[in-house]
């Protein structure tokens, strides 16, 4: 966890230094504990991460079972080489836990990078939705929700991307990964 923890540090410090915040203490982990994990490796440490956990969200009215990614992180010196190859190195562990999608959000300005490898067919971006989520740390004069304007990514796993419900909000049920 040290060394994960090292690793968020230095790849989400510069988007934000509130972003590396969660893992100042040594945690790997930012809001939900990661069921599974794809971590690359090489000769510098550890070269990029990506989190996935199998929860229920609410799309509009539609309670759907997910397989929610998320804490993805590539070192610097890799950008972008590491998210097809981390998506495609998890497509075991999804067809193993036979979920019909999987889901992740990222930030707006992540749309350019993302766009690419959707072009491939892994993922579809869905737009006009927001998502909420339950922080990570309840504190008495905070609310305990937020509810943002991100890209939701929706990749078809055991069903086709037709079956994804609609709806303009996803109910995270939980904390984000």
């Amino acid at each position: 966890h040290a060394e994960l923890s090292n690793f968020f540090r230095a790849t989400y410090g510069p988007t934000g230094e509130f972003n590396a915040k969660p893992f100042e203490t040594g945690r790997s982990w930012a809001g939900a504990r990661p069921e599974r994990r794809a971590i690359a490796y090489d000769s510098k440490g550890i070269a990029s991460h990506m989190g996935l956990l199998r929860r229920f969200i609410k799309v509009g009215d539609t309670d759907l079972l997910v397989a929610e990614l998320g804490l993805y992180g590539v070192r610097p010196d890799l950008e972008g080489l590491g998210i097809a190859h981390s998506i495609r190195a998890l497509a075991p562990a999804l067809q193993e836990l036979a979920v019909p999608f999987a889901f992740g959000t990222v930030r707006h300005a992540m749309r350019n990078h993302v766009e690419r490898f959707c072009r491939d067919g892994i993922s579809n971006i869905v737009t006009g939705v927001r998502v909420r989520s339950t922080l990570p740390d309840v504190l008495p004069d905070m609310p305990s929700t937020r509810t943002e304007d991100v890209l939701v990514l929706v990749f078809p796993i055991g069903r086709p991307m037709s079956e994804w419900p609609s709806g303009s909000l996803i109910e995270r049920n939980g904390c984000e990964l």
